[in-house]
């Protein structure tokens, strides 16, 4: 099969990736393509609904992050580099508390998003907007509506037979001053074709909007790169779609209460105490080690939440009253976010030959 042609735009992402690779040990080659576009991206903002944050994550010190951040803000454009700065300062630099913060950069993620704030000797409102490809790093996960929003690269500590070049500023610099005006220069006059764009994406939802910009600035490049970019998509989504705790905590819950509810024949109503006691049973599902004396009543609640999922009086039995969910309140959240296999064609699966249903 021949190999694409190298175009220019090709030959520079090339040039790019071989400069990063040369200062830091990725945790994957897709990683390295990850980031390679992600640089490159950012001197097509100017062209793009959407401005993925780069997350980079690692469990420990010493994972090369540091350097990392060293060699994107030399290629980037416009790069502002903060370290341990107030909130305050990142807000009037890109347009108080974590949480007006993390709303700051969750807003900056769109186009069009703009921070409205009291300005001025007049004290009146003024929209700053927010739009900018943002960088971070940290030892563990950035916030999990952040990391929604990243490219997410998570380091490892290098082994003793990996070796980097040192990065020394006077000596490295200029060349990756060089690479990073040519990639400039080279996109400049692509901003039309890059705003057009509307590549065919891999994966869905808001994963798609984080990875649409690597994909068109692949797209431009032609080579290998479009290629590149949808296998780096995928894998790296689907490596993340395991990494959201609390995420795949309640997602779990919602089937092990489709179980529960299976156990007991599948009744219209299950009893809140009775629904916990079937939890608490499996000794291989968390609930009874969850928070200090095990899943109860309120915590079910709260988990629950979120799916718009409440326990309501119900009148049972003999005519007592208790507190108890339905289980066609459960229907559409099961069906949304753990969907049960199809019956395989000709397999007429009866109920009382499904795992864990008595008649």
């Amino acid at each position: 099969m021949p190999q694409p042609e190298t175009t220019v735009g090709s030959a520079l992402l090339d040039e790019l990736r071989a400069q990063i690779a040369k200062f830091v040990i990725l945790p994957s080659q897709e990683a390295l393509d990850a980031v390679t576009l992600w640089v490159a991206a950012s001197h097509a903002q100017p062209a793009l609904q959407h401005a993925p944050r780069l997350a980079i994550v690692g469990p420990a010190k010493r994972c090369g992050k540091s350097r990392l951040l060293d060699v994107i803000t030399e290629t980037v454009h416009e790069p502002l580099i903060t370290v341990n700065t107030s909130p305050a300062v990142v807000f009037r630099a890109i347009a108080e508390k974590n949480e007006e913060l993390r709303g700051l950069l969750n807003a900056g993620h769109q186009r069009n998003r703009p921070a409205l704030r009291i300005s001025g000797p007049e004290h009146k409102p003024q929209a700053f907007p927010t739009f900018a490809m943002v960088a971070l790093a940290g030892i563990g996960d950035l916030p999990d509506t952040v990391m929604d929003r990243a490219v997410v690269i998570r380091m490892q500590r290098r082994k003793n037979r990996e070796r980097v070049e040192q990065f020394r500023s006077r000596r490295d610099i200029p060349a990756l001053h060089d690479l990073r005006d040519r990639l400039a220069a080279w996109l400049r006059p692509l901003m039309d074709t890059a705003a057009d764009l509307v590549p065919h994406m891999p994966v869905e939802d808001r994963a798609a909007d984080t990875w649409e910009p690597l994909v068109i600035v692949a797209e431009l490049a032609d080579g290998t790169w479009p290629e590149q970019a949808r296998a780096a998509c995928v894998a790296m989504c689907a490596a993340e779609a395991g990494k959201d705790e609390e995420s795949n905590l309640k997602t779990r819950l919602l089937q092990d209460i489709r179980r529960a509810f299976a156990r007991c024949g599948d009744p219209d109503i299950m009893r809140t105490r009775d629904l916990l006691d079937e939890l608490l049973k499996d000794q291989e599902a968390p609930w009874a080690e969850y928070g200090t004396a095990g899943l109860g009543p309120r915590h079910l609640g709260i988990l629950l939440k979120d799916f718009d999922i409440k326990a309501a009086t119900h009148r049972f039995e003999g005519g007592r009253q208790a507190k108890g969910y339905a289980r066609l309140r459960f229907a559409d959240s099961w069906a949304r976010y753990c969907p049960e296999e199809p019956t395989p064609k000709g397999g007429d699966e009866s109920a009382a030959s499904r795992p864990g249903l008595h008649p």
